[in-house]
């Protein structure tokens, strides 16, 4: 048997007939040329490779080729990649440096058309992506659909900038990705209405429910800050036509531990039909997003994997156009040497740069995090004047928080932040969605200078800053990403991850939650270079309350 035909025999999982089977799988080619039942007994279980049905690669701090590695080992053939990270730092040059690495290895990545680059005209980004932008990366990149569209705003009001990209993906037949948290009755029929057709931001089953009875799918996202499963999974009972999975942004530690196979197998825990479940892991997100992925079926391509069971879905082996990619938990596609590209140009800060004058004491705006969601709330509390500056409130976990520009020289933002629970020290990140200015909190403007700083001089990456020690995770490709090996980051990041909770940080992704700090598109209280904003409002905030 030469090295492009062979055959591989299990129990294969057939999603179409809902039913399974001890067979034999025979590929050719990369294809599946034909799938014989027999009468024998396997141990093992043939099923087709999962997808994941939006996710931002560059959440994972690697280049697509690295995170390609470690998630095949997991299962995952393909993924529907929405790559804004590096739209906002690059703009198309960034996104096709991620198509063209892409291709350099043995894994489907779908990548889509950003289409709110930069978020808002609320902060500063590297970049801009227009509607001609869009349409050439339709037309000449061949790219996949229209990137998820958080300018829900400019949605609901038929913003001409916004209906040109909508419009321009639908002539082209491409599917419109949503970005509406919480969103609900007639604005939510609203935007549905323009043709926008999953979204991946509910955090309530209501407004689940809602969505989808306006006709939009519903992706259930489980990352490594945004966790909605467990709100969420009810919907896979009754309308697992119309859900899909995804990790949306896992840091490398939590990509290390699992993917749709964890998704997978606490859906089946949770009593769900287990064809259903893998239905929403697979045939979902083909069919919605068109993709040239194999579903294990005669003529498909070789896109599949082995698994111990369908119940823990253990993975096996993972094939993709019949080359094994993973075996037992190892990755067997290489590694890739890949150029740095960037976009970088602030200068080091000093301590004073950091400071919030106020004459006397004030009552002030507080962004208070909520672990496990993206969404923020405004709280209000009463800040102590020294020395004409608002200081922290360190024991009742007050902190300050700040944004600095990357992309030119400038004086940072500042506010003040809840539920970080640092005692000491200070975490600063460069990866900060969307435009990925340099985020950070502290409990003093010393540590916070030093994070910040340590960030400046890497280029990008994330830090923590105490006792006159500074730690860091350098991340040069666009601030945001690196090309080291996955798993050597993966151990860097835990590292930092652990560092930041032996001072006091009691979130369960500090990094990642950090990074959503910023991202003002989703409510409610979050900070940008220029200041602090209110998500349901639109509009800028005072920090001080008159």
């Amino acid at each position: 048997m030469t090295e492009n035909i062979f055959k591989i025999s299990g129990k294969i999982v057939d999603i179409f007939d809902r039913r399974i089977f001890p067979g034999t799988v025979t590929v050719e080619n990369g294809r599946i040329v034909k799938i014989e039942e027999d009468s024998n007994s396997y141990d093992t279980f043939l099923m087709p490779g999962f997808v994941d049905a939006h996710v931002h690669v560059e959440s994972s701090m690697l280049i697509p080729s690295e995170f390609a590695r470690i998630a095949v080992t997991h299962g995952t053939v393909s993924t529907v990649s929405d790559p804004h990270e590096i739209g906002n730092v690059l703009g198309t040059d960034g996104i096709r440096y991620m198509i063209n690495n892409g291709k350099k290895v043995p894994f489907k990545f779908y990548f889509g058309a950003s289409s709110c680059v930069p978020a808002t005209s609320f902060e500063t980004a590297g970049a801009e992506i227009t509607a001609e932008d869009i349409r050439e990366l339709f037309e000449k990149d061949g790219l996949h659909y229209l990137s998820e569209m958080m300018n829900y705003p400019g949605v609901l009001f038929r913003d001409p900038m916004v209906m040109e990209k909508i419009k321009i993906a639908h002539e082209l037949g491409r599917p419109v990705d949503g970005h509406a948290p919480g969103l609900r009755g007639e604005d939510a029929e609203k935007y549905i209405s323009a043709g926008i057709s999953t979204d991946h931001e509910c955090f309530t089953l209501e407004e689940a429910l809602d969505k989808l009875k306006y006709g939009m799918k519903i992706i259930i996202r489980e990352g490594s800050a945004a966790k909605n499963f467990e709100a969420l999974h009810p919907i896979i009972r009754d309308h697992s036509t119309s859900v899909m999975f995804c990790s949306d942004d896992k840091h490398p530690d939590d990509l290390i531990l699992g993917m749709m196979d964890r998704i997978c197998a606490r859906a089946v825990s949770n009593g769900y039909d287990v064809f259903d479940v893998i239905r929403c892991a697979t045939l979902n997100p083909v069919e919605h997003y068109k993709l040239n992925t194999g579903l294990l079926k005669e003529g498909d391509p070789a896109d599949f994997i082995e698994v111990k069971d369908i119940k823990d879905f253990k993975v096996l082996k993972t094939f993709i156009d019949g080359k094994k990619v993973a075996e037992k938990g190892k990755s067997l596609i290489e590694r890739v040497d890949e150029i740095i590209v960037n976009n970088f140009n602030t200068e080091k800060k000093i301590e004073s740069d950091f400071i919030v004058k106020s004459g006397e004491n004030a009552k002030v705006r507080v962004i208070e995090a909520l672990d496990g969601q993206l969404i923020t709330n405004e709280v209000h509390s009463d800040l102590i004047s020294e020395n004409g500056c608002l200081m922290p409130d360190i024991e009742n976990d007050i902190l300050k928080i700040t944004v600095t520009e990357r992309y030119v020289s400038g004086i940072p933002s500042v506010a003040f932040i809840k539920n970080f629970g640092l005692k000491k020290g200070a975490i600063a990140s460069c990866v900060a969605h969307d435009s990925h200015n340099i985020i950070a909190v502290g409990t003093n403007d010393k540590d916070i200078c030093s994070a910040v700083n340590a960030i400046i001089k890497n280029k990008g990456g994330i830090s923590v800053s105490a006792d006159g020690k500074t730690e860091s995770l350098a991340l040069p490709v666009a601030g945001i990403m690196t090309t080291d090996d996955g798993y050597e980051v993966a151990e860097k990041y835990s590292g930092l991850d652990k560092l930041s909770k032996e001072l006091g940080v009691k979130l369960h992704a500090p990094f990642m939650t950090l990074s959503f700090m910023a991202l003002l598109v989703i409510p409610q209280l979050k900070l940008s270079d220029k200041g602090l904003f209110d998500g349901k409002k639109f509009e800028f905030a005072d920090l001080i309350i008159r």
